[in-house]
């Protein structure tokens, strides 16, 4: 089994907002993967103290031991347990019923010796490679169908459809929304390869359209993690005139994990 992971941040003067793990028993017939991407909050209130890399650290790091240790839960029942963890660790401290308290996109897969689970929540990619090199991407696209008129200002995406029923869910502190997560299962024997990433990772395809999900995986397999993450950081430099990025961040923290079985 290979496995790679990395996590660059967008801006080095600034905290990583992502997470990500790996892990593999030493028996070697299982393991889980877990991939985090903070929301970046606006420069106002958010009623918590608590940071963004604070916030998906604890996240993390509660969906890394509970995925491993917990088989007995499905994965949204892992994603459930794990934000009532998190919010209980700065619930009388901070204000989570915010639109705003920190959060954060979710991508976690669990295998055994015969099958793979998947959960993905919100607007982080896994993609699932067959062994004749099919790529499925599983995908949570309910960001990517909202009214582009919702989007227009925080206040009004927090008003409309952050977190609310016909928008978009993300892993904040109620456990609830892991009922929402995109989740599954797919035969440990049809799985040649997963790729796990974040939107700063998937700018390749999503938004400099290099090429596609098979492109992406093959480029990762290839090359290695880090030279995608050099490619996006190389488009996001030459598009001073903002064609492709548009209002996005002009470099996004950017995560892949990838394991090959």
């Amino acid at each position: 089994m290979r496995t790679e992971l990395i996590s660059v941040p967008g801006d080095p003067a600034r905290p990583n907002e992502d997470y990500a793990a790996a892990g593999l028993p030493a028996s070697g017939q299982g393991g889980s993967l877990v991939v985090l991407d903070g929301v970046t909050p606006p420069a106002t209130e958010v009623g918590c103290r608590h940071s963004v890399p604070w916030f998906t650290a604890r996240l993390g790091g509660a969906l890394s031991e509970l995925s491993a240790s917990r088989r007995d839960l499905t994965l949204a029942e892992v994603l459930a347990q794990a934000i009532s963890r998190t919010a209980d660790a700065h619930r009388a401290t901070c204000d989570l019923s915010h639109p705003r308290t920190p959060q954060a996109t979710v991508v976690l897969a669990r295998w055994s010796a015969h099958e793979i689970e998947y959960l993905v929540l919100s607007d982080s990619a896994l993609l699932a490679e067959s062994p004749s090199g099919t790529v499925t991407p599983l995908l949570d696209d309910r960001l990517a169908r909202v009214p582009r008129a919702s989007l227009a200002t925080h206040a009004i995406t927090d008003a409309t459809i952050r977190n609310k029923e016909g928008g978009f869910f993300t892993a904040a502190a109620d456990r609830s929304v892991a009922a929402r997560a995109v989740t599954g299962t797919l035969p440990r024997t049809e799985v040649r390869t997963l790729t796990a990433l974040t939107d700063g990772a998937t700018r390749w395809v999503e938004k400099f359209r290099q090429g596609d999900w098979a492109d992406l995986v093959t480029l990762v397999r290839k090359e290695g993690a880090q030279a995608l993450v050099d490619r996006v950081r190389a488009l996001e430099r030459a598009d001073t005139e903002r064609e492709f990025l548009g209002r996005a961040k002009a470099h996004d923290d950017a995560t892949v994990v990838y394991v090959e079985f």
